[in-house]
């Protein structure tokens, strides 16, 4: 199979492992490119038995270095981590990621729980998971032992505990975000408060780039407070955006035609429990 036409089966699959990895956009959109260009340099791809598997090792080995080499970087991280969102994107019905792709494996919060493991265990995990390979196959890809990559994986599954059936439908998200923003605005307080639980909490990514809160807001009279100063301080100037982020309905804060914050949203018993907030300039570039 040429290259191109690799590239056209694949590259879907390819960056949604890489994103998942790294939680940023531009770097696996990166990686992805940099594999089927050295990939097209090989001197004989006729050797390469399964041409899948192959760029499979090539992306996850690149994304095993990037963050082995950005490890300092992320310790020194000024204020919450986010991963950059991801707006409107749809996978093919062949990729066999699909049904995660939009939902759960996708979102803002299984991508935090993600972050827990460590690189290698994330690897194992992801490719175990969310792409069906078999520990054999895995375990060529980060030169461990199929025994090991067994392990690897049974640990990590046990140390992430995620409930997707807690995620509302699409559409009932939707209108939910909707009407907190509605509520929000005319001050309906007592509206918001059937919408979010008590418990609620706020993460802000600035990256020291912009003025953030560099600490989590909890509770749902902060979160409430927060939110009406924020409307207030830019009235008149701000256009809200309704969209899909990380395959769920989130919210693109625009101000002067600038996309300056992105939300996403965490759900428990119907509720919002948790809110997301993008607003590191470096995370938003590629909107």
């Amino acid at each position: 199979m040429s290259t191109e036409a690799l590239y056209n089966s694949y590259r879907t699959q390819l960056f949604s492992l890489a994103y998942r990895m790294l939680g940023s956009v531009m770097d696996a959109e990166d990686i992805v490119q940099e594999t089927f260009l050295t990939y097209d340099q090989l001197p004989d791809v006729s050797s390469i038995q399964n041409e899948r598997a192959y760029l499979y090792k090539m992306v996850t080995n690149r994304c095993l270095d990037l963050l082995r080499s950005s490890a300092k970087q992320r310790e020194l991280y000024i204020g919450p981590w986010l991963p950059e969102p991801l707006i409107n994107r749809e996978s093919p019905d062949d990729d066999p990621s699909a049904a995660y792709m939009q939902r759960e494996s996708i979102s803002t919060a299984y991508l935090l729980l993600l972050q827990q493991l460590n690189a290698v265990e994330r690897a194992v995990f992801l490719l175990r998971e969310i792409f069906y390979y078999g520990y054999d196959e895995i375990a060529d890809m980060v030169g461990k032992s199929s025994a090991n990559c067994r392990q690897i994986y049974h640990r990590a599954q046990h140390s992430i505990h995620f409930e997707p059936e807690q995620m509302p439908s699409i559409s009932i998200a939707e209108s939910y975000i909707k009407e907190f923003v509605r509520s929000i605005a005319m001050g309906d307080t007592s509206r918001v408060l059937e919408l979010i639980s008590d418990k609620v909490v706020v993460y802000s990514d600035g990256g020291g780039k912009v003025q953030a809160a560099r600490i989590p807001i909890v509770g749902i009279d902060k979160v409430s407070a927060f939110f009406t100063n924020l409307l207030r301080i830019n009235d008149g100037q701000y256009l809200m955006d309704y969209c899909i982020v990380n395959g769920m309905p989130g919210l693109q804060f625009r101000i002067q035609d600038q996309v300056q914050y992105v939300y996403s949203f965490g759900y428990k018993n119907n509720l919002v429990e948790t809110i997301y907030i993008v607003a590191n300039p470096d995370k938003l570039r590629h909107i």
